[in-house]
């Protein structure tokens, strides 16, 4: 949820919604993730392309209903220590 912590990084604290669609795979064998905004009803507003250098992975996020200012949001969180990430809007 916004505002708790990642369980296994306690310094980084979630500023949106963080979670995974149910009954989907990526490619790490988890669900594929999500950002949820604020926007009502919430629809497919832009993807981020994630680079995680320290698991050596790459992963699409999905961000659903979020305002712009949430999806710069989203990105800067994913875009953090040995992370990097590209927005890909809808716009």
């Amino acid at each position: 949820p916004k505002g708790s912590r990642h369980p296994n990084f306690p310094e980084m604290v979630y500023p949106l919604d963080y979670g995974y669609l149910a009954g989907t795979t990526s490619g790490d064998g988890a669900g594929i993730d999500l950002w949820l905004g604020s926007l009502v009803p919430p629809r497919l507003e832009a993807i981020l392309v994630t680079v995680d250098l320290f698991k050596r992975d790459l992963e699409i996020n999905l961000l659903l209903g979020c305002t712009e200012f949430e999806q710069a949001v989203a990105l800067a969180a994913s875009s953090q220590g040995m992370q990097a990430a590209q927005l890909i809007s809808r716009g």
